[in-house]
């Protein structure tokens, strides 16, 4: 009796049956996806059809162009919102992996004190929706004296609780006898962390930067809340702002077009690194 092949090289008639269920399932998963691009392309006459049209049967760039002139008239450029978003982005993605990878790294392997009341606190943080921690951030960053500074767009934003989790959940699995070959080596604690635990973590690694790639990029609360100049907002807050000053039947094109302005570096990202991010998921909760 011929074996079923559930992972072979290449394709096989056993598999049939994984694709009848998963391809309408990714298909329909896709729609959302789809739907945002076409509708960024769509005429104004096809925005309000009804019934509601999927696809862009007239595609045009219009609304692009408004957007653009839109811009145009802003009294702050639209390049500087750009390059604070761009900014704090790089920063708060590189100092997260940097603090969430350290921390993970004394969670999961050294001994200290409190380690396990700390990691307990770190999880029991993710509770709680960024509203309700709202005013007592507002109160630390005044009393700190680095409202409408880039400061204040970046330290609200380093503490990511799930990335801790996460990174601290993937090196549970690193073995402890390469540690201790290190240690015997001579490898300094940090040498070790440098040299043995980030490339042994990249997949999680590059979870961490999606993760905290989103929560930047779209971020509305540190220029609503910590920033009272214009030009030190970002480009979230002025794509929303763009959208509520518009909010009239022509204006839904503009706000389509930003919409799929600020979601395609996401899905990018996501594109690009996806791979990693499910071996980090695969691993994560193992012990």
């Amino acid at each position: 009796m011929k074996s079923i092949t559930i992972n072979p090289k290449g394709f096989s008639k056993d598999q049939l049956k994984f694709y009848i269920v998963l391809v309408p399932l990714a298909l329909f998963m896709a729609l959302p996806i789809v739907y945002i691009i076409n509708h960024a392309f769509k005429p104004l006459g096809e925005l309000f059809a009804f019934p509601p049209k999927f696809f862009a049967v007239h595609p045009t760039l219009d609304n692009f162009t408004k957007l653009s002139q839109t811009a145009q008239t802003s009294s702050v450029a639209l390049s500087r919102y750009l390059f604070n978003t761009l900014l704090v982005t790089l920063l708060v993605v590189f100092l997260a992996v940097i603090i969430g990878s350290m921390a993970g790294f004394a969670l999961s392997k050294l001994s200290f004190k409190g380690k396990n009341m700390i990691f307990e606190a770190n999880t029991l943080s993710m509770m709680f929706v960024p509203a309700a921690v709202l005013i007592p951030r507002y109160l630390i960053i005044d009393k700190m004296g680095i409202m409408d500074t880039y400061f204040a767009h970046i330290l609200p934003l380093l503490a990511m609780p799930v990335g801790l989790f996460l990174l601290k959940q993937f090196i549970d699995q690193v073995p402890d006898e390469l540690l201790e070959a290190a240690y015997v080596d001579g490898a300094s604690t940090f040498r070790v962390y440098r040299k043995v635990i980030l490339p042994l973590i990249k997949p999680a690694v590059a979870t961490v930067c999606i993760l905290s790639f989103q929560q930047v990029w779209g971020n509305l609360e540190t220029s609503n809340m910590f920033t009272t100049k214009e030009n030190m907002k970002t480009l979230a807050f002025y794509m929303s702002t763009l959208v509520n000053t518009n909010n009239t039947v022509v204006g839904q094109g503009i706000a389509a077009a930003g919409a799929l302005i600020m979601f395609l570096p996401n899905i990018l990202l996501f594109i690009l690194l996806q791979s990693k991010v499910m071996n980090t998921m695969a691993h994560s909760g193992i012990k």
